[in-house]
């Protein structure tokens, strides 16, 4: 068995995770290699889920019989626990959305229907990346169709970082927002934030940072990121699906208008007017995901408790490792930086003229599970001249071995073909 090290005690760790012990295809062992579009649920998460649906489940706030307080208790004590978890300076600046697009939506919105100084309008300039997640292009894509102001972006070097020659061309004066991703969710490249949030702000624009694939693999401080908003989602960081954070800095959520009215968002409602509650329940409209907090709660404890550093230490070991073996395959081309320094643990590449989809399918056949197409982040590959790519994505429970299947099973792909 291969021995790496700085890795996790992976055998102790699986054992938390049910799924990962599923056979598929008439026997076959379960290499999980998707963890970039989810990652799988331990037994701490989903028991807890269970045990809110079980013995707490009611609707939270205002209510005064003891499953609503129960409810309430716990729901709160999750946005406790993920406020500490991201170093938030306040609980009231964690907000629970239903993913990272609704986050990264609710903050285009805001800000095209603020007051001055924060609203994006014509004459103004919205800065994104090339590599982003289409939920980080096209809610500011819509933004800049309703207000008129100009979309611009950094633009990508051959080597899968960002081209950071121009930055001072790029935001400038008129810039209103910068929104950019933490590590790209398909070439797991870590972005020079701390140097594109010095640019803006030196020039009074907001930084908006998708942190969706760094807060399940790395320490996540927003006070030292220093970013003005910063949106994740849950159900890659062990919770569940139907949970989302945004985090926001008081004062912004204090000034911001809100973007969904209804329920639980109000101070006080007449037939005239409305005003509104105080962040971070001006922000979360109606019933909330109340469950899914609880089990976003329990994920965090349960990744607290291993250490995010430990976790990230155990990713770059393992991603060294998959990088070169993937280089030893003939045709293999990585997209994105070719070694582990700077990126995260994923690894998208093309295979000859393999179409992806046919490198997903054969690798399915022998238990191995990727992602393939364009990973929600076409630009990617138009810049690269390529229709699509498979990707592999590791996480805290995956293992060398899992990584010598993957390069045994592209081999059978590329002899599959031949």
């Amino acid at each position: 068995m291969t021995q790496l090290p700085g890795l996790l005690d992976t055998e102790a760790i699986r054992k938390d995770f049910p799924i990962l012990d599923r056979l598929v295809h008439d026997g076959q062992k379960l290499v999980y290699l998707d963890n970039a579009a989810t990652s799988q649920k331990p037994t701490q998460v989903l028991d807890a889920l269970a045990g809110y649906y079980e013995k707490h489940n009611a609707n939270v706030h205002r209510g005064v019989h003891v499953l609503a307080e129960e409810a309430t208790a716990l729901y709160e004590g999750a946005r406790d626990k993920v406020a500490a978890f991201i170093n938030a300076p306040s609980r009231d600046e964690v907000i629970f959305t239903k993913n990272a697009s609704e986050s990264l939506n609710l903050v285009a919105n805001m800000l095209g229907w603020a007051d001055e100084p924060y609203r994006v309008e014509r004459d103004t300039e919205i800065v994104i990346t090339e590599m982003e997640h289409h939920s980080n292009i096209v809610p500011w894509q819509l933004l800049s169709q309703r207000t008129g102001a100009k979309l611009k972006w950094f633009g990508l070097t051959d080597e899968g970082r960002l081209d950071m020659a121009g930055i001072e061309e790029l935001i400038t004066e008129r810039t209103k927002v910068v929104a950019l991703t933490l590590v790209s969710n398909i070439m797991g490249t870590f972005n020079p934030v701390e140097d594109i949030v010095r640019r803006a702000q030196e020039v009074g624009a907001l930084v908006v940072v998708d942190a969706s694939q760094a807060a399940p693999h790395m320490a996540l401080d927003v006070q030292a990121l220093q970013a003005d908003f910063v949106a994740f989602t849950g159900h890659k960081m062990c919770g569940p699906t139907g949970i989302g954070v945004l985090w926001g800095r008081q004062e912004l959520l204090n000034d911001l208008p809100p973007f969904l009215g209804g329920g639980e968002m109000i101070e006080t409602v007449t037939m005239h007017s409305s005003t509104y509650a105080p962040a971070p329940h001006k922000f979360e409209a109606g019933t909330p995901p109340v469950a899914q907090a609880v089990g976003l709660g329990a994920a965090v404890d349960y990744l607290t408790a291993i250490g995010m550093d430990r976790i990230q230490q155990h990713e770059h070991a393992l991603t060294e490792y998959a990088v070169r073996k993937l280089q030893e395959i003939p045709d293999l081309r990585i997209i994105g930086p070719a070694t582990a320094e700077d990126r995260g643990a994923t690894i998208s590449f093309t295979l000859g003229d393999i179409h992806p989809h046919d490198v997903g399918q054969v690798l399915d056949e022998q238990g191995i599970a990727v992602r393939v197409g364009h990973h929600c982040a076409r630009p990617v590959c138009l810049r690269y001249g390529i229709p699509a790519t498979t990707r592999a994505s590791f996480y805290l429970y995956s293992t060398p071995a899992e990584v010598d299947a993957l390069a045994d099973g592209l081999e059978h792909v590329r002899n599959f073909f031949a």
